[in-house]
């Protein structure tokens, strides 16, 4: 599924990109995640905006996407690894959305003019052009990060990226772009770290069979080669030590 939506998205591009500039401009807004279509009820950008991108992909970006979309199905499979990319993709536009608004509000309120919300013809961010992978693509390396099996490496791989999406935000000319790649981070750790199943542990139903087989033949009321019973057993712990299961994703 990766490669596929990789290169319908760069096919895409490359289609978009002969037409004239006026029908491309209008083409991209209207599938625009931005604050003028959200407002006006078009929800289903939410879902379009995600196969469109403003340029062809650069190669290094598209190999990265494809790199993390490819890991990521074949590590939780293409179910799961879709539903991690529009939950960021999804999520993020909406939480930059309610910023933008809030913000405009309380502009209003301060009586204090908002032009990048009020500009006309499209010119502001209200009708700024906001599509792209970019959302579901950082969901999905922060979710890969969080499930990183080794915790020194896991720490280390959320702290780095999370890290590396605050710079842009924390900048002068910040974006509103900059703040959903980093609130899609956040969404993939989260996502990631909620999913990430604890090692050494398996099902109950699952027995010790290294020991000896006990046979069907009873002596003193025990079967032969049979296990006697632990004298003590650690909290949480099943038979013969074994830690009981808990629930992965």
């Amino acid at each position: 599924m990766a490669p596929l939506y990789v290169g319908a998205l760069q096919c895409g591009a490359y289609a978009t990109a002969r037409l004239p500039v006026p029908r491309r401009a209008e083409l991209l807004r209207a599938h625009s995640t931005n604050v003028a279509n959200l407002r006006a009820g078009r929800w289903g950008t939410l879902a379009t905006s995600a196969a469109f991108v403003e340029e062809p992909l650069p190669a290094a970006y598209g190999v990265a996407l494809l790199a993390a979309l490819g890991t990521a199905e074949a590590r939780w499979g293409a179910g799961r690894a879709a539903a991690v990319f529009a939950a960021g993709h999804v999520g993020a536009s909406l939480l930059v959305y309610a910023g933008l608004r809030g913000r405009r509000w309380a502009r209003r309120a301060a009586a204090r003019p908002a032009p990048e919300l009020e500009a006309a013809g499209g010119a502001g961010t209200a009708h700024a052009v906001d599509v792209g992978a970019s959302y579901g693509f950082y969901a999905t390396l922060g979710a890969l990060a969080a499930s990183v099996p080794h915790r020194g490496a896991r720490a280390a791989a959320t702290g780095g990226l999370l890290a590396l999406g605050a710079v842009p935000v924390v900048r002068r000319g910040r974006t509103f772009t900059d703040v959903g790649h980093l609130t899609a981070l956040a969404l993939g750790v989260a996502m990631g770290a909620a999913g990430t199943p604890v090692r050494g542990r398996i099902p109950a139903t699952e027995r010790d069979v290294t020991g000896p087989v006990p046979s069907a033949t009873p002596v003193h009321g025990r079967a032969v080669g049979a296990l006697p019973a632990p004298a003590w057993r650690p909290a949480g712990r099943g038979p013969g030590g074994i830690a009981s299961p808990r629930a992965g994703v």
